[in-house]
């Protein structure tokens, strides 16, 4: 957690805060000293093969930014509908003042099978949301941010499937790339603002995308039942170090960081928190 109010006085937007990273991210820059918008879907959604976050989840997110002195404003919106993004992101500055930081994290995952054999709405669910979403994120913010005046910074949640390829997640795989093309255009379109693009890519996190029956079984078919003891020691073997994952806390300081002024000169970066899987 941050032991510096460094976001003290500024605004943080972050997408998909209803648990898992998103509600991470959301709790470290509050207790950094930033107020939060915390967007979320708060339903489930017909291809993804995992409960998503709900209206109850949001606002445990919203407790634990209370817990910590900050404020927080909720919206419930789709990432996919642009102009509820836009009105809720407005009625948040109108509240707030400002708008300093974007985490745009809000993804999903679901179309495990070979690329001949992904569906067409499984495809489209998982680039519209992951792609597209966080395309629409910063269409509604930016133009709040350049308003301001004082500069800011954007963060866009990849992974480590963005800069490489992985069997049987060919459209996850192909969203999270172009996030990579989005962040470094908008990093040189917005520069002479001072706001500043950065992309994030963690590996396996152990939230409730990564555990789940849906993905134990893409790594253990042969397992009637598998479990994420099951599953452990083979995403272990991804890293260079020797752990099967990172954890939300560990990709939240990474965000910290180019949220803040140690990164005032860092723009158009991939930041891997990866354990190493790069290396491999």
């Amino acid at each position: 957690m941050a032991q510096q109010r460094e976001q003290e006085g500024r605004v943080a937007l972050v997408t998909g805060a209803g648990r898992g990273q998103g509600r991470s991210h959301a709790v470290h820059l509050a207790a950094a000293g930033a107020r939060i918008i915390a967007l979320d879907v708060c339903r489930d959604l017909p291809t993804v093969p995992y409960p998503l976050a709900t209206a109850a989840d949001l606002h445990q997110t919203e407790r634990e930014i209370l817990d910590t002195g900050g404020e927080v404003f909720l919206i419930e919106a789709d990432v996919r509908d642009f102009a509820a993004v836009q009105r809720g992101v407005a009625e948040a500055v109108a509240a707030f003042g400002r708008l300093d930081v974007v985490v745009a994290n809000a993804g999903v995952n679901g179309a495990f099978r070979q690329t001949a054999d992904i569906d067409e709405a499984s495809w489209d669910e998982v680039m519209d949301i992951n792609l597209k979403g966080v395309w629409h994120t910063c269409k509604a913010a930016v133009p709040f941010m350049i308003d301001h005046g004082q500069g800011g910074s954007i963060i866009l949640i990849s992974s480590v499937a963005g800069m490489k390829g992985l069997e049987n997640e060919a459209a996850y795989v192909a969203a999270k790339h172009g996030l990579i093309g989005l962040m470094r255009t908008m990093a040189r379109e917005l520069a002479p603002y001072w706001i500043r693009v950065n992309s994030v890519h963690p590996t396996t996190v152990p939230t409730d995308m990564v555990c789940n029956e849906a993905l134990f079984r893409l790594f253990r078919p042969d397992l009637p039942n598998p479990e994420l003891a099951d599953v452990q020691p083979l995403m272990a073997q991804f890293h260079s170090l020797p752990v099967p994952w990172v954890e939300c806390a560990d990709v939240s300081e990474a965000v910290l960081f180019l949220a803040g002024e140690r990164s005032r000169l860092i723009t158009g970066i991939t930041l891997p928190v990866d354990a190493g899987a790069l290396l491999k």
